[in-house]
């Protein structure tokens, strides 16, 4: 390894979950598994990928942790919250994700993984009905309760660095609001005013993360980090941010394959996805004002790969439409949809057909530990505010919308982002071209 800039790894690194459900519990116990050597966390790009480092004769491919010093699975804690007070072994259980012969070596350790009350509002998911909730007198009082738990778990656990990962459902969309959400003294207004409409629960988890020396990750498509004010706090405190919306099944399929049709010239008519899902989450997006939030999200992913200003001849004029379906006898194997009209020479008409038979735990998990792990990794590196270069695990990758700047959603350049920052905080040239 290199002579790098990035602070040793030391002392353990808390991983406190919102929301102990399908994605928490199947990446604790993937992690719990793993660590006694029982399990490979396949997909997880901190775990299984290697880069290339220098050129000609000093060319090598290396492991993550080979570049820059990476947090060991050994010296991760686990904590969480949720409105179900069923410890993560029951949770696991019932999400049906992971067959019990996967849960049961560490049924003690899972077992002893208990949710703190939730910070919750039931207007923001109305189909949740969990008993396990904090008493607030207003959205302030809700995130300093949440900054007393994050002290706690620091304390009791012993951990020298904690990440907040959220990892619950997606809450009914809120729209950014300048009044409120462009500085951060309208926001910190607004919460203490108990603006519900404005102040989403998330919003004070994330508040109070960042304002207790925490990363934040959005693995929802909700608005939380994703305003102006949140950016500020972010450069205040030198905390990183990433978010939102896991990259998981269909969007990464859209992801990867999009610049198939864009390097190729070839023209775009229409691009239908379609998903059924039948766990907690699906539940939750059954709400319409809950699905928009995701919609949001998932409908900006190809105008930033095929767009109408580059080159209006192929995709100044295509339909693009999602949609998703709760369909309970699935529970967590997702299955998407994507028909895709195109078209070729002389502008002859082709169709494209993809049909995606995914779990959706299976894929959320390593993209968590990944986002958690490489948070630290950027913490330590003394890299804060928006991390852009993690935008390769994100449907929806934050971006200044203030300044006209355009997220990057193409697959294969967000993936160059991600290695060139590796290399960098490696000490190595970030020597690929992003284009």
């Amino acid at each position: 390894m290199k002579q790098t800039k990035v602070k040793p790894v030391e002392g353990k690194l808390g991983i406190l979950v919102v929301g102990c459900g399908a994605v928490a519990t199947t990446l604790m116990t993937g992690v719990l598994m793993a660590r006694r050597g029982l399990t490979k966390l396949v997909g997880s790009m901190t775990q299984m990928d290697k880069i290339r480092v220098g050129r000609g004769e000093e060319k090598q491919y290396l492991s993550y942790a080979d570049i820059v010093p990476m947090t060991q699975l050994d010296n991760i804690v686990f904590g969480t919250w949720d409105v179900y007070p069923q410890n993560a072994y029951r949770a696991a259980m019932y999400a049906k994700v992971l067959e019990e012969k996967d849960i049961a070596p560490v049924r003690e350790e899972l077992e002893q993984i208990v949710p703190m009350p939730a910070a919750f509002d039931k207007d923001y998911a109305k189909r949740l009905d969990g008993t396990n909730v904090k008493t607030c007198s207003s959205r302030w009082d809700m995130m300093e309760q949440i900054r007393d738990d994050i002290r706690r778990f620091r304390t009791e656990k012993g951990c020298s660095r904690i990440v907040v990962l959220w990892a619950a459902s997606t809450e009914i969309y809120v729209p950014v609001d300048e009044q409120c959400h462009y500085r951060l003294a309208d926001l910190e207004a607004a919460m203490k005013a108990d603006d519900r409409e404005h102040i989403a629960p998330s919003m004070c988890y994330a508040y109070a993360a960042l304002k207790e020396g925490c990363p934040f990750i959005m693995g929802a498509p909700n608005t939380t980090v994703d305003i102006p004010a949140m950016w500020q706090l972010a450069e205040e405190t030198r905390m990183p941010i990433c978010g939102k919306d896991f990259k998981t099944g269909q969007t990464l399929v859209k992801s990867g394959f999009a610049p198939i049709i864009g390097t190729r010239c070839l023209g775009l008519s229409g691009w239908f996805s379609t998903n059924i899902l039948g766990n907690r989450d699906g539940l939750v997006l059954d709400e319409p004002a809950n699905f928009h939030t995701k919609e949001v999200s998932k409908l900006s992913t190809l105008e930033t790969i095929l767009k109408a200003d580059d080159q209006p001849e192929l995709y100044g004029d295509y339909y693009h439409k999602v949609r998703i379906n709760y369909y309970p006898p699935r529970n967590d194997n997702k299955e998407s949809w994507d028909n895709i009209d195109i078209y070729g020479w002389m502008g002859y008409p082709m169709q494209i057909k993809i049909n995606f038979l995914c779990r959706d735990s299976i894929l959320a998990a390593p993209v968590a530990l990944d986002l958690c792990l490489l948070s630290d990794l950027a913490l330590r590196a003394g890299r804060y505010g928006t991390q852009r270069w993690l935008s390769f695990f994100l449907k929806s990758p934050m971006h200044d919308y203030t300044r006209g700047e355009e997220a990057v959603n193409h697959l294969y350049q967000q993936y160059t982002m991600l290695k060139n920052a590796i290399r960098e905080m490696g000490g190595y040239e970030g020597d690929e071209e992003l284009d």
